[in-house]
């Protein structure tokens, strides 16, 4: 792995979110030497407190935003063939309610959505009868006409990471728990100064060029960097979502239509649980602060429950989090106005003589990550003047690998290979790492040969893995956003995972 940050790059990122790893994947793979910096766990962020789905955006179809979900759709096919083993179809189900949007609306929309882009790997809409459709038995009685369509689910901290290793592969240098200090020009190149968050050593470093990826974070960040003022006025706005046990048979999730206007997904996670979200509301207070109210999961449990016909209960609560999405206004409406504030991404670049460019994002969301890499990139392009064009539109992220088998029959070779492993478990380890499961099994052979478990299915050869190869660190980093583990975990096991991390404390020193 990497040591401490020495030496001069082309280019030096703020931020271990997903546009910040995507930025990076993109410019090592045109063979630009990178640098990334993260003050904390990667997607510890925005990153990880995303919805789960990769997807169009049908919704934004009615703010006529075609462009957006044209892009979005497109990154969609790409996503399914860059990281199959991180991004899968859903065939999300979506009730008519008298009164609210008409059915023909619903029909000619999801249309436009199967048209916007070509669609290579996913079924197209379709009107379903509840009486005759497997959908329907979750479905309160009232409810006899919907429509079926496809989007994708995605695991949001593991595509974070995939681009990282993707980055990596190309020579770039990835950092956890540095924060950047400052920076300021000098000739040529920036100098900058980062800090190990853990050991409290400073660092200098120079690079060509600064993208600044800090999400919630980029204004404060901008502040750090000589002689650059930030030209967007950047909203915060929280997102919450519950985690239950598994609601109803099948793999199909729900886009339910909610009493206020807005919309609501419900759908099948980690297999055995069902995820509802998510709100939409202001967030005035720091970023790192952002927690879910009460009032939010009264809201979600009201508006599911008048869906379906086992009510979901405050007890049944397993999970929930929340996460701030920085968005900038389109329009100069009211502060309270949450319509104005787009889910598209911007840049702002800043350059002396054309030299030493600062690229600041703003906005995103997690299925266009590419493309927003991709076009920040043609924004460097003249200053960098990289050796090689961009590559992934086309390139496969590790562990992606997976061939005519698919992920089904990557964790079908799994168990052949590895007969004493339990399926569940291969089932989980090609869905996480793909083909990169078979450097995690190694050698084994016997469940013994897993070394120390700690619960559920998670054993000391993964935890090393994760240490030694996706610089985790904690037992947040292993259980919430390298696995999602901790669904399954009890606090006891928790805190032997900890115990474990403490006794082994030099060897996961950040790198």
């Amino acid at each position: 792995m990497n040591t401490e940050p020495t030496g001069s790059y082309d280019l030096f990122v703020i931020g271990g979110g997903i546009n910040g790893a995507a930025v990076a994947c993109d410019a090592a793979g045109r063979g630009l030497s990178v640098a990334l910096a993260e003050e904390r766990d990667f997607a510890e962020g925005t990153s990880s407190r995303s919805s789960k789905l990769i997807h169009g955006g049908l919704r934004y179809l009615e703010t006529y935003d075609f462009r957006l979900v044209r892009d979005a759709l497109r990154e969609r096919e790409i996503l399914m063939a860059r990281t199959p083993h991180l991004v899968s179809p859903l065939r999300l189900v979506l009730p008519h309610v008298p009164g609210l949007r008409p059915r023909w609306m619903i029909r000619l929309g999801l249309l436009l959505y199967d048209h916007l882009a070509p669609r290579k790997r996913l079924a197209a809409s379709a009107a379903i009868d509840f009486a005759r459709h497997p959908a329907g038995a979750a479905l309160k009685p009232e409810f006899r006409h919907g429509f079926a369509y496809s989007d994708c689910r995605g695991d949001d901290a593991r595509l974070v990471i995939a681009n990282l290793l993707g980055a990596q592969q190309h020579g770039a240098l990835i950092l956890p728990r540095h924060r950047f200090v400052a920076a300021r020009r000098d000739g040529d190149a920036w100098n900058i100064e980062l800090e190990n968050a853990i050991s409290g050593e400073r660092f200098p470093l120079r690079a060509r060029s600064l993208v600044n990826a800090a999400g919630p974070w980029v204004i404060a960040a901008g502040t750090a960097i000589e002689g650059v003022t930030a030209t967007r006025r950047l909203r915060l706005v929280k997102g919450s979502h519950i985690v239950v046990p598994r609601q109803w048979d099948g793999d199909h999730g729900y886009f339910l239509q909610t009493r206020d206007g807005r919309t609501m997904e419900a759908f099948p996670f980690e297999e055995d649980f069902t995820s509802i979200g998510t709100t939409d509301e202001p967030w005035d207070e720091a970023p790192e602060r952002v927690r879910i109210a009460d009032p939010e999961i009264d809201y979600m449990l009201a508006e599911v429950n008048r869906y379906f016909r086992r009510p979901v209960q405050r007890a049944d609560i397993v999970w929930s989090y929340a996460g701030v999405r920085p968005l900038f206004e389109v329009g100069g409406a009211r502060d309270s106005d949450l319509s104005t504030l787009t889910r598209d991404y911007s840049f702002d670049i800043d350059h002396r003589d054309g030299r030493t460019p600062v690229l600041t994002i703003f906005g995103g969301k997690l299925t266009t990550h590419r493309r927003l890499a991709e076009d920040a990139l043609a924004k460097l392009a003249p200053f960098l003047q990289p050796p090689r064009p961009g590559r992934t539109a086309r390139e496969t992220l590790p562990g992606g690998e997976l061939g005519a088998g698919g992920l089904g029959g990557l964790a079908a070779a799994l168990k052949q290979t590895f007969n004493w492993l339990p399926e569940g478990h291969a089932r989980r380890y090609a869905r996480l790492y793909g083909t990169r499961a078979r450097a995690l099994l190694g050698t084994a052979r016997a469940l013994t040969d897993l070394g120390t478990p700690f619960g559920a299915d998670l054993y000391q050869r993964e935890v090393d893995f994760l240490i030694e190869t996706e610089w985790a660190r904690t037992a947040d980093d292993i259980l919430w956003r390298r696995t999602k583990l901790g669904l399954r975990l009890d606090a006891a096991a928790a805190e032997r995972l900890q115990a474990y991390l403490r006794a082994r404390e030099p060897a996961t020193t950040p790198v």
